[in-house]
């Protein structure tokens, strides 16, 4: 991951409903949701929701499928682990760190 593309995913997680949002896709993986029950779940309007989804699709942290007449949002869980090594690359400077078993983290 470019250090662009990290300041990009970690801008749409800054603000509150985005974080939210993507939370509550992560605990609907793999079977994602759709707006309709995402906004049920967070009490949010739907135009409001699509604004924060959109930012999140442009992020690359979320993903959109459509099933029929219905669409299907995800979580990019390949992206959020990215982000994540990205910001770990440089743990315990350079040493190798050991993995957390129960919470799958670095610690040091």
């Amino acid at each position: 991951m470019e250090e662009h593309e990290a300041v990009v995913s970690l801008a749409a997680l800054a603000q509150g409903m985005r974080l939210r949002i993507f939370r509550t896709l992560v605990g609907a993986a793999p079977s994602g949701m759709t707006p309709g029950a995402l906004g049920a779940i967070l009490d949010v309007p739907g135009s409001t929701l699509s604004f924060h989804l959109k930012e999140l699709m442009h992020a690359g942290l979320v993903s959109q499928e459509r099933d029929g007449r219905s669409l299907i949002y995800r979580p990019a869980l390949a992206q959020m682990n990215e982000l994540l090594d990205y910001l770990t690359a440089h743990c315990c400077q350079g040493a190798e760190c050991e993995i957390g078993a129960a919470a799958g983290r670095k610690t040091c």
